[in-house]
């Protein structure tokens, strides 16, 4: 039998404020010196900017401090550029451990530092909020747990949608495989494969980042797929549509993972007539009505910060942690905040689907909730606006 869609209100996340971390009224956090020591690992030169994520967190940072700290205590926050590599990477996260002396990662968005630093993290009993998890590692450590749904949960995610709402029968993935990602992107269609009880029709993982697609739309076609779904980026994504567009194809549902949800890639495919989905990490950015990004909206604007989906990762990053650190009874320490952070329920935020928690586990992806996109006329809509929910796995 299929499974339906589960879909959560906001009212129904009410069910959980019971068990959400809250501090206890009586709790003071107290700090040596006045701050606490807080940093990031992030890729901001190289391949990938992912600079409004930690920036977005050192907004909400600075407006605490401004306000006069937690108890007092101001948070120093240090955000340090991996560079996209490793041995950057590595040095980086040792300065900060060692040098600086940081309680926690918050607000880090790296395309490796996960998977370089990982050991490290163990090994210094340092535990990461991370404002967005890109490599497998981010997912499957038990220092790290995203704010974000991250492209594999978000793999499942759209293709239960693809599924169990727009009736697909023959599902096709075509997914690009970089590093070690690619028993990452497996697992996730097993997973939907365990979910719905279907069987992918094509999986291929030779899609390339850079190059002529249409050979893969001329599969996609002649394999008789009804729905595809990919881990393209922003310029990959108007790519492979204009190239169905060139070839003719219709009668296929076209579904991509957050990278892309922008602005750009709405009006470079202004024009086109093809189905086009997206997953979103958060609460829909280009929502700005919506009153789950209000609070979000003003502190990004009031900083003159950009309006993106990165900036709500490192925004949610930063709340979290200052959330656990008001629980808090004495000294903000890295032991403090790791057991704080080990032992937290789960909370509930405006810009997510389900709630965030860290905990003890040996691997985090509390984020399993999405919102999607479809593209009309050069515009992104919403589909559903209730959060969809992936069912718990037995």
């Amino acid at each position: 039998m299929r499974l339906k869609l589960k879909l959560l209100t906001v009212a129904g996340l009410a069910g959980f404020a019971a068990a959400a971390f809250t501090g206890t009224a009586s709790a003071a956090p107290t700090c040596a010196n006045g701050t606490i020591s807080v940093g990031a690992v992030s890729t901001i030169t190289g391949p990938a900017d992912f600079s409004e994520v930690p920036e977005a967190a050192q907004v909400v940072f600075d407006k605490v401090n401004a306000e006069g700290g937690i108890n007092g205590c101001k948070i120093e926050y240090a955000i340090s550029d991996d560079k996209a590599d490793p041995q950057v990477a590595a040095q980086a996260a040792r300065d900060l451990i060692d040098n600086k002396e940081v309680v926690a990662l918050v607000g880090s968005a790296s395309l490796l530092d996960c998977a370089v630093n990982g050991t490290t993290y163990s090994r210094k009993s340092v535990l990461a909020v991370q404002g967005l998890g890109v490599d497998a590692a981010c997912f499957n450590s038990p220092n790290v747990a995203p704010v974000n749904v991250g492209p594999y949960t978000l793999s499942t995610a759209m293709a239960y949608y693809a599924t169990n709402e727009l009736n697909a029968q023959k599902l096709c993935a075509f997914f690009i495989i970089i590093g070690g990602t690619q028993e990452a992107y497996k697992g996730a269609i097993a997973d939907w494969e365990k979910l719905t009880g279907q069987k992918i029709h094509v999986l291929d993982l030779t899609l390339p980042f850079q190059g002529d697609l249409t050979p893969y739309v001329i599969k996609a076609r002649d394999e008789g797929c009804d729905a595809v779904l990919t881990n393209q980026v922003e310029p990959q994504v108007v790519q492979l549509i204009k190239t169905v567009d060139a070839q003719k194809i219709e009668g296929i549902n076209w579904l991509f993972l957050a990278p892309g949800y922008t602005v750009e890639v709405a009006k470079a495919l202004a024009d086109t007539s093809q189905p086009v989905y997206v997953g979103t990490e958060w609460e829909p950015f280009t929502e700005t009505g919506s009153e789950a990004n209000q609070e979000w909206i003003a502190a990004m604007s009031a900083a003159g910060r950009p309006l993106t989906a990165f900036s709500q990762g490192g925004y949610l990053a930063a709340q979290v942690f200052l959330d656990v650190i008001r629980g808090i009874d004495g000294e903000v320490t890295r032991e403090s905040v790791s057991e704080a952070l080990l032992k937290m329920d789960p909370r509930e935020y405006d810009l997510i689907g389900s709630p965030y928690v860290f905990g003890e586990a040996d691997k985090h992806a509390p984020m399993q909730a999405t919102k999607v996109m479809k593209l009309e006329k050069g515009n992104w809509t919403v589909e559903t606006p209730e959060w969809l929910v992936l069912p718990t796995m037995q």
